[in-house]
């Protein structure tokens, strides 16, 4: 038998498909063509690895043997992580980033992109974002409307819907109840100062 008849039988096993389902899902008549694939008697075409993948829920690698063996039905692999700063108190002056305000570093999924992380206090962001979860940050200096925003405000970070009104921005909350609407025009514009978007969330670290 062939790696990839070893595979699919495998695999088909591990998903809990009878032959006959499997040809349903492969869009065969019956299941004859699942029984010569798994024996061996037939080759799949190059053209309807892809196809078999998708009907098994795994990858042409794995049927291939090109790859490590494929998690069970309902496990996903772990993500590739990365280390981030997870910022305390912001010293004045400084930038947010800076050694003195790290407080310790965090393992998060390297797709994020993060560059740091901070730490949500209070309600008003709930229940998006509630007490004590960690907010991953990515640096840059501008977002798009409505987008959650981690905006410097003196020596505070706040974590808030940003929003652009004409010569006027406006940061609002997920729960008005507990944060009013925070608008900010004129010179009170110079203490704003947006350190990146949010693009992850941490529960329960």
């Amino acid at each position: 038998m062939s790696e990839l008849s070893t595979r699919l039988h495998l695999r088909r096993k591990e998903l809990g498909l009878s032959q006959e389902e499997l040809a349903q899902r492969m869009g065969y008549r019956s299941k004859s063509s699942i029984t010569k694939l798994e024996k061996g008697i037939n080759d799949l075409p190059q053209s309807k690895v892809e196809e078999l993948a998708a009907a098994l829920e795994t990858t042409p690698a794995y049927l291939l043997g090109l790859d490590t063996p494929c998690p069970p039905p309902g496990f996903e692999p772990l993500p590739v992580m990365t280390q981030v700063p997870l910022i305390g108190s912001i010293a004045c002056g400084t930038p947010i980033t800076a050694e003195q305000n790290i407080e310790r570093y965090i393992g998060v999924p390297a797709a994020w992109r993060a560059d740091f992380a901070l730490t949500c206090h209070g309600d008003s962001m709930s229940p998006t974002i509630c007490d004590g979860d960690i907010v991953c940050i990515r640096c840059q200096p501008e977002v798009e409307q409505g987008e959650i925003a981690a905006v410097r405000i003196g020596g505070e970070a706040t974590l808030k819907h940003f929003h652009r009104q004409g010569d006027a921005v406006m940061l609002l909350a997920d729960n008005a109840a507990v944060c009013p609407p925070m608008i900010f025009t004129g010179l009170q514009l110079e203490e704003l100062h947006i350190e990146g978007r949010a693009v992850g969330l941490c529960r329960g670290l």
